[in-house]
Order: structure tokens, then C-alpha cells, then sequence
């Protein structure tokens, strides 16, 4: 990567980092992981309510006065390959603050819930001098393990209807994750899916936590413990 644009990077230019993360999507390599900025990683599947719990974990991470980087990688459109953003939009309300950086990168069929570029793009995230780095995968299933390799710590997100799929899951990513969040906890079918979830949480000395994302209930949770989970 050319070395001057790295060091804008640095700087904190955030047009510099779309230009730099842009390169590294299209082939040239990334700075290498030099940065300790915590990583951690959102997986779950379809509909559990990821990005509306990002989307709140950035408004308490702002509180804090620390600044977030998001790495959403969502599914390849089959017509132009770039990312179907589907709930990105939740996080909306961040656009504009200048301690938040959003970006959105395709799979481009890459499997295990990443984007091939995905490693390269958060080292470099990592450079642009962010307190934390999110990254959601695609949302997916069982294959959603890749991220253990790029993460600190893996969160699990999961809904109330979930609860059948955890024996099912066993050897994907509920064995690679190091804290359970069941969203719309409220909601029937929330008690049985966090006791489906308590004997893999207890194999690995893991929380079970329920939050509603959507009204922000149980989210500090959330990140206290992650930032246990990372410091």
C-alpha cells in the first residue's frame, strides 16, 4: 500500500480510509495487523437483530467518548457483486458524527461469513486509530466460524425461535463464540432458547445474555462484558 496514503490514514482522514480500503478490496495487501485496537465480532443468524445491536453498542461506545469502526459484510448481489446492505440503515443515526466509521463489504462468494478482503480492511481499520472495531458477518449459519481467526471476542446473536437450532449448531459457530446474546429476549420462546444455550455457555465459562436491542434493554450489558472479554 502506497505509504503516503497509510499515513493519512493515520492521520485520521476518513476519505483517505475508504480510498485505502477500497485498494485492499481490489487486490493490493494490507498493513498488517500492528494495532492492538480490540476486535470484536457480531455473527448470528438471519433476523436476530445484529445491526440494531450495533447500532446501540455505537451509541454507548460513543457515550464513553471512544470512537468505533464497523466492518458490515453482507451478501454479494448476484447481478453486480457489490453488498446487499440490507439492515444498514439501522445504523443511520450515526452518519455524520466523525468518531463512527461505517463500512460495507461484499462476500463476493467468499464462505465462513467474511469477505476474502476482511482481515487486510480491519488491520488497516486498526491503523486509522478507532478505540474499538465491530465487524458483522453475513448471517448465515453454522459456516460463520471464520471470524473466531480476525476477533477478540465473538459475540452470538440470536432471536427467541432459535432454541431448536442450538444442539444442530453444536459444531459451528456456537462452539467458536465467547458470549450469547439472546435479542428480543421479550419476546415467547426467549427463556427456552437461553436455556438451550446455557450448557455450551457453561462448557466454555461463557455469559447468556438477553437484551432488546430495538429500546436498547440489556445492551450496557452487552459491553461490559465484552470489554471484559478484550481488556
Amino acid at each position: 500500500m502506497d505509504a503516503s496514503l497509510l499515513d493519512r490514514v493515520r492521520s485520521g482522514d476518513r476519505k483517505a480510509l475508504a480510498l485505502a480500503i477500497s485498494s485492499i478490496e481490489g487486490g493490493e495487501p494490507g498493513p498488517g495487523r500492528v494495532s492492538t485496537t480490540p476486535v470484536v465480532g457480531i455473527t448470528g443468524p438471519p433476523g436476530a437483530g445484529k445491526s440494531t445491536l450495533i447500532a446501540e453498542l455505537v451509541t454507548l461506545i460513543r457515550d464513553r467518548g471512544e470512537t468505533v469502526g464497523v466492518l458490515a459484510v453482507d451478501p454479494s448481489s448476484p447481478l453486480t457483486g457489490g453488498a446487499i446492505l440490507g439492515d444498514r440503515i439501522r445504523m443511520q443515526d450515526h452518519v455524520g458524527d466523525p468518531g463512527v466509521y461505517v463500512r460495507s463489504m461484499a462476500t463476493r462468494g467468499h464462505l465462513g461469513g467474511l469477505a476474502a478482503a476482511a482481515a487486510d480492511v480491519l488491520n488497516l481499520m486498526g491503523e486509522a486509530g478507532f478505540d474499538w472495531l465491530l465487524v458483522e458477518t453475513v448471517g448465515v449459519g453454522q459456516s460463520e466460524v471464520e471470524v473466531m481467526n480476525l476477533a477478540d471476542a465473538v459475540v452470538l446473536v440470536v432471536g427467541p425461535s432459535w432454541g431448536d437450532h442450538v444442539q444442530a449448531d453444536k459444531a459451528g459457530v456456537v462452539e467458536v463464540a465467547d458470549l450469547f446474546v439472546v435479542n428480543k429476549g421479550d419476546r415467547p420462546g426467549g427463556d427456552d432458547v437461553r436455556r438451550a444455550l446455557r450448557e455450551a455457555a457453561e462448557r466454555k465459562d461463557a455469559k447468556v445474555l438477553s437484551t432488546t436491542a430495538t429500546t436498547g434493554e440489556g445492551v450496557d450489558g452487552v459491553l461490559e462484558e465484552v470489554a471484559r472479554l478484550v481488556g
